[in-house]
């Protein structure tokens, strides 16, 4: 049996006609829903409506199909092709909207909460991959495809494509062994053993990026991180010790400089931002006598690495202003030698 012209050309254009209606109302409808998104604080809506924007679009086309081969004299055989097509359209557009709508509702709400769970691009990248995957699936088996034998087919290719991409795949379970272990976390400031330091911005399928101080990245691959020495200075806790060496002169007196120190220090407290009163500054007479001064360390409590900067700055201006009033030397260091004359006894 043939389709005549005019068979195919009145079911099309009352699809393309519905496809376009509801297109125009898709577009009417985000409107609204953006003007009462803005009008709330909650966040939840607006990741819903941007997760269906791409989806509804589909949706528009299926339904659009959907009625023209209901109005239309087309043959079981193609209207079968066609409710293949809109299936498929559907579970795409499903799949794509659960993948948007799951990686982006995970991710805000664990930045919202304590949870120790980490976000990351890599982890995001698996929920999404996990979703789309078995959409595809489903689309296989609609189209009447079975998925044993492309399961086996993967798995002889897979092998070979693992010998290809041997350092791609070291660097993926790397990165998946450092989510899991939680040595280093997104957010967290960390020190290469090879000196570089930042805080980690993201971890990728393949690498992962630390942000330095001076506002540069730095790219790693995973599996250099994994096997390279790490300082994490947010683990166990972010607060961490402040030690400040302090030099003067040997003519002065221990007990008066400790309680100087102390004086300053606990003032300073209560003053600067990021340094702590609590546990209380202590000074030690360390590393102790020297060659030209009396050496103490003074040790503080700071919130985080990045405040220790701005502590040291007020301290030492503190401490050195201070010994200047109280009449306390801070020496520098100085030689004595003594010149010995050769008799010249040629004489």
């Amino acid at each position: 049996m043939t389709i005549t012209g005019q068979q195919f050309l009145i079911p099309l254009v009352i699809a393309s006609a519905s496809a376009v209606t509801l297109f125009i109302a898709r577009g009417i409808l985000f409107k609204l829903l953006h003007r009462w998104a803005q009008s709330t604080e909650a966040k939840a809506d607006d990741i819903i409506i941007n997760a269906f924007k791409i989806p509804s679009v589909l949706w528009c086309i299926a339904i659009g199909l959907y009625i023209g081969i209901a109005v239309s004299e087309l043959s079981p055989k193609y209207v079968n092709y066609i409710s293949k097509t809109i299936y498929i359209i559907v579970i795409l557009s499903i799949t794509t909207a659960s993948a948007n709508l799951t990686g982006k509702i995970f991710r805000n709400y664990i930045q919202q909460s304590s949870l120790p769970i980490p976000s990351t691009g890599l982890f995001h990248g698996i929920l999404k991959g996990t979703i789309i995957v078995i959409g595809f699936l489903i689309i296989l088996s609609v189209l009447g495809i079975s998925i044993a034998p492309l399961i086996t087919a993967l798995g002889i290719g897979g092998l070979a494509v693992a010998l290809a991409l041997q350092d791609t795949l070291a660097n993926l379970f790397a990165g998946i062994h450092i989510l899991v272990e939680k040595s280093v976390r997104v957010g967290d400031f960390i020190r290469l053993e090879s000196g570089q330091e930042g805080y980690v911005d993201d971890i990728t399928w393949r690498t992962t990026r630390i942000r330095m101080l001076p506002n540069n990245m730095v790219v790693i691959p995973n599996k250099n991180l994994a096997q390279s020495i790490v300082t994490n200075y947010y683990l166990p806790e972010k607060r961490m010790s402040l030690l400040i060496p302090i030099g003067v002169s040997y003519s002065s007196d221990p007990e008066k400089v400790e309680k100087i120190l102390l004086e300053e220090a606990k003032k300073a407290a209560r003053e600067i931002p990021g340094l702590l009163p609590e546990p209380e500054p202590f000074v030690r007479f360390i590393p102790g006598f020297s060659d030209s001064s009396l050496d103490f360390t003074l040790i503080c409590q700071v919130q985080e690495f990045t405040d220790q900067y701005l502590a040291q700055h007020e301290l030492r201006k503190r401490i050195f202003k201070r010994f200047k009033e109280e009449g306390i030397e801070i020496p520098f260091p100085h030689r004595t030698v003594y010149l010995r004359e050769e008799k010249d006894w040629s004489r």
